[in-house]
């Protein structure tokens, strides 16, 4: 039996992130060996965006249901596409054996990009880094919604905005918002 037939069988014709059935097509899940274990069935849409690292945060919550796949590649490949999404909430709730996990942080998605190339800085001068908590130091109006983020709200598991020192991602009443590091502090 082909690999991408095994594959089409295992996940019932559907892509095994979000449920698709168009496109579809083998993804070996890195490092691989190229078997139907360290592979999943994708669609054209999923295949693309990880491929690029463009990742679109609304298409992918359908990870919210294969991150308990019993599949260990589909597992994986949802744990690297939550953690470059910057989910870490659901990455929290994940579990996984010690070498599956190990396999999940042996590379993400854009790991391939410059991101040391530019340095984010809290209002005091401290280097920021993916993940860190910070505090918010002045009450700042939320564009596009109707709360304001208020001074001394902690802000966890941080996003670094590619290619712009001045914006982190975050959220904030549940609301995913870039916020100036200029209005934060590191704690």
């Amino acid at each position: 039996m082909s690999l991408e037939k095994e594959l089409e069988a295992r996940s019932g014709g559907k892509c095994e992130l979000c449920g698709s059935v168009e496109g579809l097509s083998v993804l070996e899940v890195a490092p691989s060996d190229g078997s139907a274990q360290q592979s999943i069935f994708v669609c054209a849409n999923c295949k693309n965006q990880i491929e690029s690292a463009e990742l679109d945060e609304n298409h992918f919550n359908c990870l919210n249901d294969s991150m308990w796949s019993e599949v260990p590649a589909v597992v994986v490949m949802s744990y690297r596409l939550l953690n470059a999404l910057g989910r870490q909430d659901l990455v929290d709730m994940m579990y996984m054996e010690d070498d599956v996990k190990a396999w999940a942080d042996a590379e993400s998605i854009g790991a391939n990009e410059e991101e040391d190339s530019v340095v984010h800085k809290d209002s005091n001068g401290v280097t920021l880094q993916t993940g860190d908590t910070v505090v918010i130091t002045k009450d700042l109006d939320v564009k596009g919604t109707s709360f304001v983020a208020k001074r001394g709200t902690a802000v966890r598991n941080i996003g670094l905005v590619k290619n712009d020192s001045t914006l982190i991602e975050g959220r904030v009443n549940g609301v995913k918002i870039q916020i100036l590091t200029k209005f934060l502090k590191k704690s």
